[in-house]
């Protein structure tokens, strides 16, 4: 294979991609690889909670329409998808081609694998043109993702209620690396959330992170928790305070609901060139800091009050200087509070202790929060009685080349 022929081959399908639908997607992309010695290409896509890669075949609606599809745990594939690292098996018989297996990501976001076969040939040059058709492949199916039903389908194994249906059209993607500064979230119940809404939004040197907590668990907390978010980032986006943001979501949600329903919160706004972190508490529980991963320490606030019971209390900006590798969790209760057969929580100490575990066996912050949540999950018999999120940002502080596995 040459890198002229792939580098042309690239051009070719990037030019080509503008005018598809994700259902051409397949064939377009297998088309062109095979002019540059990648043959019998295949996309994967991930579904919504990470257990399985299920391929994008292009035949329609149907997901289960003649694809193939494979567990991230236990499979080569798999391997590929949670280690974000290029898989190779070997040939079955001396004139067998080798087959690969290659994250699809963009940036840190994990969106799925490729799968491609080739001849025999210079290992280094062959691993990188495949990362380079991977890495197109996940810009073309960004591109397309948002308006097509056959993905949203596809990367589902359950109905999905409305709230959940809300949430994840409203939610920035789980996972973002740039300006030093890694983000990664997870939320559950996939398919019947209620209340909970994450977010994040970079100006600037800043790192805008929020989590919210709506009351109740059904299609209204859905809704408030939306109008929360968009409250926030409107006043945001005018360049208020956080205290002052906090009062506009008040606002708002007092406009709409009265008193009836409320969010408690947490905003946080880091400085990505000096580390130096505010946040307000409006109810919700503490942020945490693990640091050297070792210890970690409960980012202490007096609490405002949830935003949309008018209770008046004053809203305290509390300061703390991050340092480099330090490690921001910002959660809701559905994580510690999700109990076992015998009522025994998933607790704080259990939740840190996993984070700190796995994240220092040099798994990528995103493959240990998606392995936290199946823990979380397992824990409460695979089904929470209330929404758990965890929004986790770990500030690099000059070591951009440590953001991408």
């Amino acid at each position: 294979m040459e890198n002229g022929d792939t580098g042309q081959m690239l051009r070719r399908l990037m030019q080509a991609a503008h005018m598809v639908t994700l259902e051409e997607l397949p064939a377009l992309v297998a088309g062109h690889a095979d002019t540059a010695g990648l043959y019998d290409v295949a996309v994967y896509a991930v579904d919504i909670r990470e257990t399985l890669l299920r391929q994008i075949t292009g035949r329609g609606l149907d997901a289960a329409a003649g694809g193939e599809a494979f567990r991230v745990d236990g499979t080569l594939p798999g391997r590929a998808y949670q280690r974000v690292t290029v898989v190779s098996e070997p040939p079955r018989d001396s004139r067998s081609r080798r087959r690969w297996w290659v994250p699809v990501t963009d940036g840190v976001e994990r969106v799925g694998v490729l799968r491609a076969d080739t001849e025999d040939g210079d290992d280094r040059a062959v691993r990188q043109d495949l990362r380079d058709l991977a890495s197109l492949v996940a810009l073309v199916l960004l591109s397309k993702r948002s308006f097509s039903d056959s993905y949203a389908r596809l990367v589902r194994m359950a109905p999905m209620n409305v709230a959940a249906e809300m949430q994840w059209k409203l939610m920035p993607p789980p996972a973002f690396a740039g300006h030093d500064v890694t983000v990664g979230a997870v939320s559950e119940p996939a398919y019947e959330m209620g209340g909970d809404a994450f977010d994040y939004a970079v100006s600037g040197n800043t790192l805008h992170l929020s989590v919210f907590d709506a009351m109740g668990h059904d299609t209204t907390a859905g809704i408030t928790a939306n109008v929360a978010v968009a409250a926030c980032r409107n006043a945001r986006r005018q360049g208020a305070s956080l205290a002052d943001t906090s009062r506009a979501v008040e606002s708002v949600l007092v406009s709409h609901f009265g008193t009836s329903r409320y969010v408690t919160g947490i905003l946080a706004d880091l400085d990505l060139d000096t580390g130096h972190l505010t946040w307000i508490n409006r109810g919700h529980h503490l942020p945490l800091v693990i640091r050297d991963n070792r210890w970690t320490v409960e980012l202490t606030c007096p609490p405002a009050g949830p935003m949309g019971t008018c209770l008046g209390l004053p809203i305290v900006v509390s300061r703390r200087q991050m340092e480099p590798g330090d490690r921001l969790l910002l959660y809701t209760d559905g994580i510690v509070d999700a109990r076992d057969g015998e009522g025994r929580r998933f607790g704080r100490e259990r939740f840190t202790d996993f984070i700190v575990r796995h994240h220092s066996s040099r798994q990528t912050l995103h493959e240990t929060l998606r392995r936290l949540m199946h823990a979380v999950l397992d824990h409460h018999a695979g089904k929470l009685e209330d929404d758990a999120t965890v929004l986790l940002t770990e500030w690099r502080a000059g070591h951009q080349d440590r953001l991408v596995p």
